[in-house]
């Protein structure tokens, strides 16, 4: 039966695609760790994956690579977004008065916030469509009937992963209950997401 071999095929390459730190992935795990709009930052990741994984099993990669225009508008765009988030969390990283009393970050950031940021980390890194369009697209037409199962495998998971993620990571509570702790994980994100924006300029 090709269902079931393609399916699996799909999940063990979503797996290894979305695992990686990435800016997505290291906002999930603050926003996790914070308990803060988790529900709706997971629901947009997973859709949004979902979203493009069906458009590339579809054949939707060859029209964007075809487009050379719009991969260097999402190219730059993105990197902006991840060079200004990177310096944000720098800076949070940098004064430990932006540290809530508790041992916390200063929470509180808005329903629309938190999800407008979580789309641009999606929607405007090139990467997220190499790996869903182009990579999984075209792994995926390798598996002729079975592709959609595949894509399916692919979509779990993403669910899975984020869903993990963002609410596992409440199990770290006790680690960033002390302010050091969310000063060391901004330091990481800041270098991450500015690394992530200077791979994009450079990139070719």
């Amino acid at each position: 039966m090709v269902i079931l071999p393609a399916a699996l095929a799909g999940l063990g390459l979503g797996f290894s695609l979305i695992v990686a730190i990435g800016a997505q992935n290291a906002f999930v795990l603050r926003q996790g760790l914070l308990r803060e709009h988790v529900l709706v930052v997971v629901v947009i990741c997973a859709l949004s994956d979902i979203a493009l994984i069906t458009l590339g099993i579809a054949g939707a990669g060859a029209v964007f690579t075809a487009v050379p225009w719009l991969v260097e508008l999402v190219r730059w765009a993105g990197a902006a977004f991840l060079f200004v988030y990177g310096l944000l969390a720098a800076r949070r990283a940098w004064r430990p008065k932006a540290l809530a009393a508790s041992g916390g970050p200063a929470g509180g950031a808005s329903l629309l916030a938190v999800a407008s940021t979580c789309l641009a980390l999606t929607w405007l890194n090139p990467h997220v469509y190499l790996d869903t369009l182009v990579l999984l697209g075209s792994v995926g037409s390798t598996h002729g009937d079975g592709r959609w199962a595949f894509g399916a495998g692919a979509a779990v998971a993403s669910i899975l992963w984020f869903t993990l993620l963002g609410f596992g990571a409440r199990l770290l509570a006790p680690v960033f209950a002390r302010p050091v702790a969310w000063r060391v994980l901004d330091g990481i994100i800041a270098v991450v997401m500015i690394a992530l924006a200077i791979t994009l300029l450079v990139a070719r």
